[in-house]
């Protein structure tokens, strides 16, 4: 993985976006960490992450104000509920100290991501992200935020992070590593080994709907 890493300048009407978008995707959370918790505690029942997934449009249906926040950036709360869980679960199975997963304070909330913002059928940014000739990015329901491009993006990016740091706001785009074709990589590993007395050719290469609402 390769990380870009880039400061925000939002205008004042976009930082009150991205601290609303702070504020619900933390109360999603939270409220979908509750749906679990009560689930098991009330009828023994595990809910999993694809019916809290199916619930996000009845979420937007009971609180309009979550329609505003981007699919992905919804579905990235509960993927890293999950996350959260699993490693609980793994941590019991290991006999380890588990640490049930927590309710999260607007202190230990500071980002949230987009899990996609490049589209390889295409070849072209998805939206969300977009690098805009004039220096800034598209967030979508936030704005083209003014954004210090030291460096340029660097191949195809998967994710986009935004995150606030004190009285600051960066973005973060990650580039996973390329893939190597398995018969290439051969190729290319008998291609650097060292000849010896038995190589003749001398290196040449022959995955039921469950509403839960925010608090």
């Amino acid at each position: 993985m390769r990380a870009f890493r880039y400061r925000l300048y939002p205008t004042l009407r976009q930082e009150t976006a991205l601290l609303d978008t702070l504020r619900l995707t933390r109360e999603l959370y939270n409220g979908a960490l509750q749906e679990r918790r009560d689930a098991y505690r009330k009828a023994g029942k595990s809910v999993s992450v694809y019916e809290q997934m199916k619930a996000l449009p009845e979420v937007k249906a009971v609180r309009p104000e979550f329609k505003k926040i981007h699919a992905h950036v919804l579905q990235g709360v509960v993927t890293q509920l999950d996350r959260a869980f699993q490693g609980f679960f793994r941590r019991v199975k290991q006999g380890q100290t588990p640490g049930y997963p927590r309710f999260k304070g607007a202190d230990r909330w500071d980002s949230f991501a987009f899990k996609q913002v490049w589209d390889n059928s295409r070849n072209t940014w998805f939206g969300p992200g977009k690098v805009l000739d004039s220096g800034r990015i598209y967030l979508p329901n936030i704005g083209n935020v003014r954004m210090k491009m030291h460096r340029r993006v660097e191949g195809k990016p998967k994710t986009l992070t935004i995150k606030k740091e004190g009285n600051e706001w960066y973005a973060t785009y990650v580039r996973p590593p390329p893939v190597r074709c398995p018969k290439r990589a051969a190729q290319l590993d008998s291609t650097s080994a060292p000849p010896t007395s038995s190589s003749p050719q001398m290196g040449r290469s022959k995955t039921t709907p469950v509403s839960f609402s925010p608090p």
